[in-house]
């Protein structure tokens, strides 16, 4: 059966008006449905549209650092930037190099890393903060948060003088640039460049991790709306992602619910959960050309490993699955039905749509949807299709599969967090009976069931081991609980805001 609504304001219009009463009522039903579908995206991203934008996609280091440092060299009044990771190295080095000068110059340069994406950060702080700029630190370890290293700050943006912004996968590290002479190649990853009105929302995203990590982000520091021209006449949305918000996961759904062409889907570290699976499968089923495109070799093999695990249930229900030949493929893009495609940081996986804060930018635009669909095709055009072949699917040939692993280099350890969220789901299958398993889980269940006896044994030869560490931790949690406590009883009663009303006004 074919589904009857399509992506975006124009395909409901039709919908709605094909049994419309003829007159005038036509172009109010019209003005009525693409309200609804408008009001649809917004509760399902949380985020606004913006018209009035020009975008271009950058694809790889060899446009996207290019046209980052450009834009940073040429700034006037402030520098916004915000990564992951920011590695000692020379693509490093020379990113903090090009902020520092311009802090030295007048221009007003916040920074943001995150502690766990780049660990050594002493030098960035050092740097910067020695040219006048401000630096801040996401979530370092801290004993009043015992379980804070599961959120962190995973985006990756730059906003410069209010007039251009960058959002996109790659963090500033040389792994994403290749190396000719070690016969590595470029990381695949994909960004976009942005202008017009949509700058002002990158900058209000980079005040809320600003703000999440000590004293707000001053009102003047900020680009006013009005004073941002338009750049073009493409629209968007700027999903900015916060812990526990599901913006991004509540749009991944409603996009799977509604394509009703196509849905082509690139992702570093899918680890799909069953409802996301189960809505991909819906779409398929339904005639929705669905596919995914995810690393043949991953710098996280766990997380490669929990990626395999699912492939039989999406190809058994129709999604084609591709895997990268490069040396890594960290974008997320997807593109849906030729006219909305989104960009960003954001992974399919528990980590990235409810425990980090994330940025991604989703375009309602035929031309920028097909320009994504183009590169996707070129993607493919590099990647080998997973088949089912009986009762398994086929791999890639195993000594291909080794020599790619090689030239995969080691990278974020964050993305191990989301391996060990999502490894849960496949031990829980096992002891539940609530679905069926792969051939290709019975690794995963064997590394569990080998710890566990291996916890066992430890627990009854040697049971202190096992006691002092718990003991440990729980009285670390128990501290944290009553410092977080006491700090709460001494904090004074919250002023109200500015958005919110005057008891005293009646009118």
């Amino acid at each position: 059966m074919q589904r009857s609504g399509a992506i975006g304001p124009s395909s409901l219009e039709q919908s709605d008006t094909s049994v419309a009463a003829p007159g005038a009522q036509a172009p109010l039903q019209a003005n009525s449905a693409a309200a609804y579908a408008d009001q649809a995206f917004l509760r399902a991203a949380g985020a606004p549209l913006v018209e009035g934008n020009s975008i271009r996609i950058l694809r790889d280091a060899a446009e996207n650092f290019p046209a980052w440092l450009a834009a940073i060299r040429a700034a006037q009044r402030s520098v916004f930037f915000e990564c992951y990771i920011i590695d000692d190295d020379p693509v490093g080095r020379e990113f903090i190099a090009a902020l520092a000068e311009r802090a030295r110059s007048g221009v007003r340069v916040r920074l943001i890393y995150d502690w766990f994406g780049t660990p050594r950060g002493g030098w960035i702080r050092s740097s910067l903060e020695a040219a006048g700029a401000t630096v801040r630190c996401f979530n370092p370890p801290s004993f009043a948060s015992p379980f804070g290293w599961i959120s962190r700050d995973h985006r990756k943006m730059i906003a410069v003088d209010g007039q251009v912004g960058f959002v996109s996968g790659l963090c500033v590290s040389a792994k994403w640039l290749g190396d000719a002479a070690r016969g590595l190649e470029p990381w695949r990853d994909t960004g976009v460049e942005i202008r017009g009105p949509a700058v002002a929302d990158l900058e209000d995203a980079f005040a809320q991790v600003w703000d999440a990590t000590g004293a707000d982000l001053l009102d003047e520091e900020c680009t006013p709306l009005e004073s941002i021209a338009r750049a073009g006449d493409v629209a968007l949305r700027v999903i900015a992602g916060r812990p526990e918000s599901t913006g991004v996961f509540r749009l991944d759904q409603f996009i799977a619910a509604v394509a009703n062409e196509r849905l082509w889907l690139t992702d570093a570290y899918f680890v799909g959960t069953a409802p996301y699976v189960q809505a991909l499968r819906s779409a398929a089923r339904d005639g929705v050309d669905v596919r995914l495109l995810v690393p043949g070799s991953s710098d996280v093999p766990i997380v490669g490993a929990l990626s395999r695990a699912g492939y039989r249930s999406l190809l058994e229900g129709g999604v084609r699955v591709f895997e990268w030949n490069g040396r890594m493929l960290h974008a997320k893009t997807a593109v849906a039905d030729g006219r909305w495609a989104r960009i960003g940081s954001t992974n399919l996986n528990v980590a990235s749509w409810l425990h980090n804060y994330e940025l991604d930018v989703a375009v309602e635009d035929e031309a920028v949807a097909k320009a994504v669909a183009d590169m996707y095709e070129q993607d493919l055009a590099q990647s080998t299709e997973i088949v089912l072949r009986r009762r398994h699917w086929v791999r890639p040939r195993l000594a291909e599969r080794r020599k790619r692993r090689r030239r995969a280099a080691s990278g974020s350890a964050g993305r191990a967090a989301a391996g060990a969220l999502s490894i849960g789901s496949v031990v829980g299958a096992a002891l539940t009976n609530r679905r069926s398993l792969d051939a290709t889980e019975a690794n995963l269940l064997m590394y569990g069931s080998a710890i566990l006896f291996a916890v066992a044994v430890v627990a009854f030869l040697w049971p202190k081991i096992l006691a002092i560490p718990f003991a440990v931790i729980a009285a670390w949690i128990a501290g944290a609980m009553l410092l977080r406590a006491a700090r709460l009883r001494r904090a004074p009663e919250p002023g109200p805001r500015k958005s919110d009303p005057d008891p005293d006004d009646t009118d």
